[in-house]
């Protein structure tokens, strides 16, 4: 007799890096459970929907992905998980053939709580998130890796910022098991990964038995050595300057970037949003980051629109990212997030105020951009190749330049030596050079 085909499964990710990783994670465990993997817009028996709620906007946007994957796939039993989950799950629940909601600290262990048919109104699972450190269980072995892998280190934050939700929704700053961690990579790179990007809430807050996230990139460094690291997005006051050694020294794992998030140039807004540094710190240390380390790669996210925020306090934002370091920035409006300090700050700004200065800002970064890659050109650098568009492979250098080159030959997954020729669009063009043999970690950079 023949056996039943296995049930199907869909996930979707809404918002950062960390949520991925989480994703990646949540699909091994079903893989391992006998379920097979389908694309989302797919008929499904099981869908996982991993919310944002950063923004207002991700809030909607996720109603909006979860009613239509419902109207598509009436039948399938669908469970609702992530940030969203755990500080909107009122709202969640008035939708209409949703099954399952699962805030974050149970958010790994959703399978747990799927039940075999559909339920009257969705199981609400939204505990207080726990304080202490913590392991993540993980597949060992499982498929092949042939992409960056995003690697959970660390969750939660306890700056509790006046504009951000993520503190209410992901809890307080914990650390996972240095061990724990190192094991997971360990089977990444087994699997085929070939860059680590660290991600957590609060990366440079790690603290596990006096370990600190220098300890991590070290440890990282160690696996194999044509692995790059690279560290996501990390608070200013946080940074270890140690870090600055390791992505100077072309033989360790460390990429020469850094994602350092501003949010705004004006000593005025950053006191109000409750920032724990001065533009002139600021300003100060990517200064010295871009001195210590040739050609790094420093980018930032700025929030515009915050309560208050005069032509001045703008422009104080512009200059910043027009004549610092800066390479780009990810420019985000303002979005009020109930619960949240800034709700009861006067001086709300016009959208409309709000939409001009975010273009504005995007344009400046796009210039930034621009000139970063035109200072690299005639150098030659490592580039780690991902995928073919349009007949050409792309991939990443180390400081995080988008390259693109022509191959006969596959290069996916693979480092190799391109030199740097010409900008066409947002991407710079190269050749890759003969003398590029093995592979090597490939984040080694030119001075910019």
């Amino acid at each position: 007799m023949d056996s039943p085909p296995p049930k199907r499964a869909c996930l979707h990710t809404l918002g950062c890096r960390l949520n991925q990783a989480e994703t990646t994670l949540l699909e091994e465990k079903l893989v391992a459970a006998g379920y097979r993997i389908v694309p989302f817009s797919e008929p499904a028996d099981l869908a996982i929907v991993n919310t944002c709620t950063v923004t207002g906007e991700a809030d909607a946007k996720s109603r909006k992905l979860i009613r239509q994957f419902i109207r598509k796939n009436p039948g399938a039993y669908v469970a609702v998980t992530g940030c969203y989950a755990q500080t909107g799950h009122a709202a969640l629940a008035e939708i209409e053939g949703l099954d399952l909601i699962v805030g974050n600290e149970e958010k790994l262990n959703v399978l747990d709580y799927v039940a075999e048919g559909k339920n009257a109104t969705p199981v609400i699972v939204r505990d207080k998130m726990t304080r202490g450190d913590f392991e993540i269980g993980f597949c060992e072995g499982g498929a092949a890796i042939a992409r960056r892998a995003n690697l959970k280190v660390q969750d939660g934050c306890d700056f509790m910022c006046s504009f951000c939700l993520i503190p209410f929704a992901r809890g307080r700053a914990r650390s996972r098991a240095l061990g724990n961690l190192l094991d997971e990579a360990r089977s990444l790179v087994e699997r085929g990964a070939r860059e680590i990007v660290l991600t957590g809430v609060n990366i440079g807050a790690y603290d596990f038995e006096g370990k600190s996230v220098v300890d991590i990139v070290d440890g990282l460094n160690a696996l194999d050595h044509r692995v790059r690291v690279r560290i996501s997005s990390i608070e200013p006051t946080t940074i270890p300057e140690a870090l600055f050694e390791r992505m100077a020294d072309r033989g360790h794992g460390l990429a020469p970037y850094l994602h350092i998030p501003l949010q705004s140039g004006s000593n005025t807004i950053l006191r109000a949003m409750k920032r724990r540094y001065t533009r002139e710190e600021y300003l100060d240390f990517v200064n010295r980051a871009a001195d210590r380390v040739p050609g790094v790669g420093i980018g930032a996210d700025v929030l515009v629109g915050f309560p208050g925020e005069t032509e001045r306090d703008f422009q104080d934002t512009l200059r910043i990212i027009s004549e610092g370091p800066l390479f780009y920035a990810h420019v985000f409006k303002y979005s009020e997030r109930d619960g949240t300090a800034s709700c009861r700050l006067p001086g709300k700004v016009d959208p409309k105020v709000a939409n001009v200065r975010s273009a504005r800002l995007r344009r400046c970064s796009a210039r930034r951009t621009r000139r970063f890659q035109e200072s690299l050109l005639g150098r030659t650098e490592p580039v780690l190749f991902e995928q073919k568009e349009g007949g050409l492979w792309t991939g990443y250098t180390g400081n995080y330049v988008r390259v693109a080159v022509r191959s006969k030959d596959s290069l996916r997954n693979v480092t190799r030596d391109v030199r740097l020729d010409s900008i066409v669009g947002d991407v710079v063009v190269g050749e890759i050079q003969a003398s590029a043999g093995l592979e090597t970690k490939g984040h080694h950079c030119a001075g910019a």
